[in-house]
């Protein structure tokens, strides 16, 4: 009797190198080892938003450099990329917020911005503000969704929305409180002005409790990264992966997607003139919402239809290596800039006291192996594309006035500079943003064996990432 041939490995294809379609691929191939996997990226490297250069000589990251540990999904990522032992936490330095002129020390007890009490918000805000926030309001809200200015605004005042909020959404999502989605962004505050409670009341429940400092243990740390560089995980990850099989082909721009009738997909990249095709069996896009929108137009047009309507930020990362014997005492681990101070700088990082890898690695850097200082400097909102308009020497010229504004002093000129420009880089999560999801995921998922993920989806924050590549891998293997 002839032998019967075993099954093909089933054969997918992922677009995009990013964090997210890494982390797709990881997930179909600990789902399903015999999988046949190839990522398609558009650049000529891994690891989308995660990224590092070298400035003055030394390796950081240009890109993000730090991720939630709260959520356990990165965590667990870098410990399968081998990166455990390499995990790090930031120094007890605090961030401040520029306003008014001065540099004001962050409020501890804040979610997003929003107070879990008043005590702390004098200076930060006058007095007469302060009593509006002590004065908070509970109106019923009916809406569903509304603008996180909204939200804040009518029951704790402006200058909270403007002083507080506005600066931590520019810096998670280099958005404007009066365009983005409460139940995106704070749906937990959300529910709370639904049933009529207090913000205040809220976000006291949900943070840890006020302790004495002087006999006070060092809180759990927020946030956490690679010593050396958040730059190296989807470096580590990509080569583990292709030690397991998995093809990933760099300057290659998918151009056109098609549904076989025979089912599977062929994905056209290449020039007009000689394409190169792919095929596989199913296909998870871990593009952002654009490319997304172009490439599922003849899929599922009403997915298309829904991801083009994303609007996005671009913004910009300029870092600094100064000369530390000139530059003198930083202080704290960076700030944020509220909006209304017309600033061109958003937030600053000061990387060399908030993780002690950044300030090793300055040690001995400059020239005749003086020290150096790095800093990050953010720039550009959702909307403010001018800002980036410029020469590069003209924003790091602003960048450097900034600085020195709120440090009161005048900067040392760098030793050497760098400045990257992400272009559409964070998705906007406006008013109606989440049942925006649930409609594109129903619609994809409605075609078979095809797969969405990326920051559009459950968060612009990494572990947010990987979840969302994790669930679209997980949910591509169930409709085979």
């Amino acid at each position: 009797m002839p032998t019967a041939r075993p099954p093909a490995a089933p054969t997918y294809l992922v677009v995009g190198a990013g964090i997210s379609g890494l982390a797709a691929a990881e997930e179909l191939l600990r789902l399903q080892p015999s999988a046949q996997v190839t990522i398609l990226e558009s650049t000529d490297r891994v690891g989308g938003k995660i990224r590092g250069a070298t400035v003055a000589g030394r390796s950081v990251d240009v890109g993000a450099e730090a991720f939630l540990v709260r959520r356990p999904e990165a965590l667990d990522l870098i410990e399968r990329a081998g990166l455990s032992d390499q995990l790090v936490h930031p120094t007890a330095a605090s961030a401040q917020v520029w306003s008014r002129g001065h540099l004001h020390p962050l409020p501890r007890r804040t979610f997003m911005g929003v107070p879990a009490e008043t005590a702390s918000l004098l200076g930060l805000l006058t007095q007469e503000e302060v009593d509006r926030v002590r004065a908070e309001t509970t109106p019923t809200l009916e809406a569903a969704d509304t603008s996180v200015a909204e939200l804040v605004t009518q029951r704790l005042g402006p200058a909270v929305t403007q002083r507080l909020v506005e600066p931590l959404l520019g810096g998670v999502y280099a958005g404007h409180a009066e365009l983005l989605s409460a139940r995106a962004c704070l749906p937990r505050l959300l529910a709370v002005a639904q049933r009529g409670g207090s913000l205040l009341e809220a976000v006291a429940a949900m943070l840890p409790p006020p302790t004495d400092t002087a006999h006070a243990s060092a809180p759990d740390p927020v946030f956490a990264t690679v010593r050396g560089g958040l730059h190296q995980l989807p470096g580590t990850l990509a080569q583990r992966l292709v030690a397991q099989g998995v093809t990933i082909v760099t300057d290659t721009t998918v151009r056109e997607v098609h549904l076989l009738p025979a089912g599977g997909y062929e994905l056209v990249t290449g020039p007009r003139p000689s394409p190169t095709t792919y095929r596989a069996d199913q296909l998870v896009l871990a593009v952002p919402a654009a490319p997304a929108a172009r490439l599922l137009a003849h899929i599922t047009p009403e997915a298309s239809r829904l991801l083009g309507t994303v609007e996005t930020a671009s913004m910009g990362v300029v870092t600094l290596a100064l000369p530390s014997a000139d530059l003198g005492h930083i202080p704290g681990s960076g700030f944020l800039v509220p909006p209304v101070e017309g600033r061109t700088v958003k937030a600053a990082t000061f990387s060399a006291n908030k993780w002690d890898w950044v300030r090793e690695t300055g040690l001995g850097a400059g020239p005749d192996g003086t020290d150096l200082t790095y800093l990050r400097a953010s720039v550009g909102r959702h909307r403010e594309e001018s800002t980036l308009q410029v020469s590069d020497d003209d924003l790091v010229a602003a960048c450097l006035t900034d600085l020195g504004a709120a440090m009161g002093r005048r900067l040392p000129s760098p030793v050497d500079v760098h400045v990257h420009r992400w272009g559409g880089a964070l998705p906007q999560y406006a008013v109606g943003h989440v049942d925006l999801v649930a409609s594109v995921r129903a619609a994809v998922d409605a075609v078979p064996g095809l797969g969405v993920c990326g920051a559009v989806f459950e968060g612009v924050g990494i572990p947010a990432c990987i979840g969302a590549a994790r669930r679209s891998a997980a949910q591509v293997l169930a409709r085979r």
